[in-house]
């Protein structure tokens, strides 16, 4: 089975080689999407976080998803020292880069719920996986019909941050100007909430991200940096076999 819709502002595209498996849990996985986004979108007027952000609703009246996803944003500007912020000064709260990974993530675990046991999911170029291996190319950060790295996922999740697709749309919150120091960003992780937020996180932090990174228990790294130079932590799973990801 294979679909593809535009949520959230990108292409998302599923494929689940178990036989038989239903389209209702595919139309569940999308309808959750398209809440999520609803819900958790900064650039939705009625959303909750637009809500909190105007001081519509008060933090001690969050639901339970949003008092989950603030905690994460939290606990990563803590680990980077305010590198990662999702409240920047003269800035709407935006939690983007935990929402993404996160409701993916979830997506992914509804489809294990309804009886998937190999499928790929990809989100914008980010990666839920099951069943593999799947072979997924990181794009070259410079060149958009290259690929820098080729990797096989088999359960896990990747993400990359970059400025290609949206430019210098990553802060750094010790400074409040545009993160420097990478060029691009790769992670591997259990979960795509984990690799989607690490990566940002790391490269908010610019070249110190690096280490920050592969420091994160479950976390593999392949990064460029600003002048060019390629680092690959030895964990960073090489490609070797599998399917095409979705």
């Amino acid at each position: 089975m294979r679909r593809v819709e535009h949520v959230m502002g990108f292409p998302v595209s599923l494929r689940v080689d178990d036989e038989g498996f239903g389209e209702s849990a595919v139309d569940d996985l999308f309808a959750w999407l398209r809440e999520a986004d609803a819900r958790f979108s900064p650039f939705r007027e009625d959303s909750e976080v637009s809500r909190l952000d105007r001081g519509d609703v008060g933090p001690d009246r969050l639901s339970p998803d949003l008092t989950e996803i603030l905690a994460l944003c939290e606990r990563y500007r803590t680990a980077t020292g305010g590198a990662f912020d999702v409240r920047l000064p003269g800035r709407r709260l935006d939690p983007c880069a935990v929402v993404k990974g996160w409701s993916v993530q979830k997506g992914a675990e509804l489809l294990r719920e309804a009886g998937a046991r190999r499928f790929c999911l990809n989100a914008g170029g980010d990666v839920v996986a099951a069943g593999g291996p799947w072979r997924v190319g990181v794009r070259h950060p410079e060149h958009a019909d290259r690929l820098c790295a080729v990797l096989d996922l088999t359960d896990g999740a990747v993400a990359t941050s970059a400025r290609y697709e949206r430019g210098d749309h990553i802060i750094d919150g010790r400074t409040g100007r545009p993160a420097t120091g990478l060029l691009a960003l790769t992670v591997t992780a259990p979960t795509l909430t984990e690799a989607d937020t690490v990566a940002t996180a790391a490269y908010a932090l610019g070249a110190e991200g690096i280490a920050w990174a592969a420091a994160r228990p479950g976390c593999e790294v392949f990064a460029v940096t600003a002048d060019r130079r390629v680092v690959r932590t030895a964990g960073f799973p090489p490609a070797e076999s599998g399917q095409v990801a979705a």
